[in-house]
């Protein structure tokens, strides 16, 4: 409990300076966790049967992730994009080579990682640019004090009134009443946020608490669900206590990518 902790303040500590420094920093940071998200996918799905694309799948990660970055800040044009089309074809072509016994269940799997591992952290570096003049770290920082006050709500809801089980087939001790307290008690921090971060609506501010607390919660089931499927339990060992990448940041995985088009769409 006392290393679960240490390494969880840290960890906290971390991303905050991350976030506010500056945003190059933001954005070099959550780009390379992204890129380690999705090889920590393939690391883990690895077996007998599927084999994913390790080292053509973390280059094409890095490859999107830097491309994306270079938009961001104007240094190329959003054609930039199919930069990424030579090294999506890699994938599949250097799978002639490897003479494995399911090529396109290694493909897939791969394909997998990076739209799970390494997309979503991209859409959680958009909020920082939702001013396309000027980079806001209140709105991601207020997304991560969001994560956290659910994953608390509901964990302290839980343990005082939860009787009702969420999906006990996937997570026996997740209840429905703190799902409920965890998106009410990150709708109520949702306006201490309007007031003190500003940057968007109060509307945007519940909306986003809302869809976090819903859909940050089915992204924890979802990883688990992987987990579960995988018969691991933990994603890995970079966070003594806490697991890995995907571990902690499986809300955001779901989350980040809605956050983003309900400000961008409203």
């Amino acid at each position: 409990m006392k290393t679960r902790a240490i390494t969880g303040f840290f960890f906290v500590l971390v991303l905050v300076a991350a976030t506010l420094f500056n945003p190059y920093v933001f954005a070099a940071f959550f780009s390379l966790v992204a890129v380690l998200a999705a090889r920590e996918f393939f690391n883990i799905c690895q077996s007998e049967d599927t084999k994913p694309l390790t080292q053509p799948g973390t280059v094409t990660a890095l490859v999107l992730s830097a491309v994306f970055c270079f938009i961001t800040f104007g240094y190329l044009q959003p054609r930039s994009f199919l930069l990424i089309v030579p090294f999506i074809v890699l994938l599949f072509v250097s799978s002639l080579y490897l003479k494995r016994e399911k090529p396109f269940h290694d493909i897939a799997y791969t394909i997998l990682g990076i739209l799970y591992g390494t997309v979503p952290f991209l859409f959680f570096i958009s909020l920082g640019f939702l001013n396309k003049n000027e980079f806001d770290p209140y709105i991601p920082l207020g997304f991560l004090i969001l994560l956290w006050t659910n994953d608390t709500g509901a964990y302290l809801t839980g343990r005082a009134f939860g009787r009702t089980k969420l999906f006990e087939r996937i997570s026996p001790n997740k209840t429905w009443e703190g799902f409920i307290g965890g998106v009410l008690l990150a709708i109520g921090i949702s306006f201490i946020l309007n007031h003190y971060f500003g940057g968007l609506s109060t509307y945007q501010w519940v909306g986003m608490a809302t869809i976090i607390g819903v859909f940050g919660t089915l992204g924890d089931l979802v990883e688990s669900m992987l987990k579960r499927s995988l018969g691991i339990k933990d994603s890995g060992q970079i966070l003594p206590g806490h697991g890995g990448f995907l571990d902690r940041f499986d809300g955001l995985l779901i989350a980040a990518p809605l956050v983003y088009s309900l400000l961008l769409l409203f």
